[in-house]
């Protein structure tokens, strides 16, 4: 059991698996993760599938997954957004999701992904059904 699999708390989870990458890769997460934040200040996060960072509000809006070569942000509903600034790189090929692949040296364009989180949260929003009322 790795250090991020102790507690329940995901935004513990997730600060432990930024700590825990200890390179380029956990500095990236924790910089998409501000941004994410600072798009969406009610956004959730939970930890999901043995170790996914995810990102909700009223459904899931994206993951951040890290491998050997790339920070991958996943969108669940990737394919239903506009991406005028062409950041969608990855899991193209798909009718539902679509990813970014960031690479250690690649700049992020801030201003365009948190454009993509705020089309996924009225994505989401759009699709999300009504709560009921307590009488």
């Amino acid at each position: 059991m790795t250090k991020t699999e102790n507690t329940g708390d995901p935004s513990a989870l997730i600060d432990a698996r930024i700590a825990e990458l200890g390179d380029w890769r956990g500095k990236m997460l924790a910089r998409v993760r501000a941004l994410i934040h600072a798009a969406d200040p009610e956004v959730e996060e939970t930890w999901k599938w043995r170790g996914v960072p995810v990102w909700e509000h009223d459904g899931i809006l994206c993951t951040g997954e890290t491998y050997k070569l790339v920070v991958k942000l996943t969108f669940a509903r990737g394919a239903s957004l506009e991406d005028p600034a062409g950041l969608f790189n990855s899991s193209l090929e798909g009718n539902v999701r679509r990813a970014i692949d960031i690479r250690e040296v690649e700049p992020i364009n801030e201003k365009a992904l948190k454009g993509l989180i705020l089309a996924a949260v009225a994505l989401n929003q759009s699709k999300a059904k009504p709560k009921r009322r307590k009488a």
